[in-house]
């Protein structure tokens, strides 16, 4: 008996040792590598990452999942920078960008989409003049693209709390209600019918602020009410930052990477659970960084390029995955 609990607390360790090493950061070996870059963004498309845009101009790059070889596509038309990528209909759309210099980076006026079949960007549809801003959250859901939050004048000032549906298929706008504070420097997640923005901060170089003006609220819209709420405080992001991704995974939203005034860009990796609006710690990445994003493929998360400290470099090229 004695030697049959010992066995059964062995199976136990080993079982919980199993579990922890399945939430664990590994770097992926590819077969070839890809361009630096931050301020970028990436998307899913098939079993392909796309790394597209960031500072300067840079090629689209795409790392097939399976094979993990990169593939280099037609370079983006324009410069696009602080922005969060999306895929519909199996096309890359860019919407919400950057382009030019800090601190005053322009917003992009028009929607960019890249057909991966055919191999050929397109200028898509102009945004609405009065809704232009870049640094915002984008996401799909039902057929149809939001845009959250924001900043209309780069680094500088001119953060807007807007919330905005872009209908691809009439080419028609909706301004929906304003969430309740403004934010730039973020992504979006949607778990079930609720859009989830946490983190991000408001960047305000015309006072010398931008690091150090990190939220700590978690705001969430409800597409069934058409209403926004503020979770409770108790619910608020354990590490303040901006610049991180959000993604969801496992019914939960993830806030990975990001930056503040720590010279190291952030590896952290926290999950918030819309169950009970508790977040728990997962596994830190191996390699902090920020500017960048992260997608979800056969329930694992990659993450791309980046920078490894707060500002502008050094650029990465690794990809990590948490499985």
């Amino acid at each position: 008996m004695e030697n049959w609990i010992k066995l059964i607390g062995c199976v136990s360790m080993v079982s919980t040792v199993l579990s922890v090493q399945a939430q664990t950061w590994q770097p992926v070996a590819t077969q070839n590598t890809c361009a630096t870059r931050h301020e970028n963004a990436a998307t899913l498309i098939g079993d392909s990452l796309y790394a597209v845009g960031g500072r300067g101009m840079r090629p689209l790059e795409a790392l097939n999942l399976r094979t993990l070889a990169w593939k280099q596509h037609p370079e983006p038309p324009v410069e696009m920078n602080h922005f969060q990528a999306i895929t519909y209909n199996g096309e890359l759309y860019v919407m919400g960008a950057f382009q030019g210099k800090y601190p005053h980076e322009t917003p992009i006026p028009n929607i960019y989409i890249y057909n991966p079949t055919k191999g050929t960007w397109r200028v898509g549809p102009e945004i609405p003049k009065d809704r232009l801003r870049g640094s915002a959250g984008v996401v799909v859901y039902k057929d149809k693209i939001y845009m959250a939050c924001g900043i209309i004048d780069g680094h500088y000032d001119g953060h807007v709390a807007w919330l905005d549906e872009y209908d691809p298929k009439t080419n028609t706008w909706k301004k929906l209600p304003d969430a309740p504070r403004t934010r730039d420097h973020i992504t979006a997640a949607i778990v079930d019918d609720k859009l989830y923005l946490a983190g991000g901060r408001n960047s305000t170089a015309r006072i010398n602020k931008v690091l150090e003006t990190t939220i700590a609220e978690v705001d969430m819209y409800d597409f069934k009410t058409g209403k926004w709420t503020t979770l409770p405080a108790t619910s608020n992001i354990p590490t303040q930052r901006a610049g991180a991704t959000a993604v969801t995974q496992g019914g939960k939203v993830w806030i990975i990477g990001g930056e503040t005034t720590q010279l190291q860009a952030h590896n952290e990796a926290e999950a918030l659970d819309p169950k009970n609006n508790k977040w728990t710690s997962g596994p830190k990445m191996q390699q902090g960084r920020h500017g960048t994003q992260a997608v979800v493929y056969d329930s694992k998360i990659y993450i791309v390029a980046g920078s490894a400290n707060h500002g502008g470099g050094p650029e990465l090229n690794t990809v990590e995955v948490m499985k």
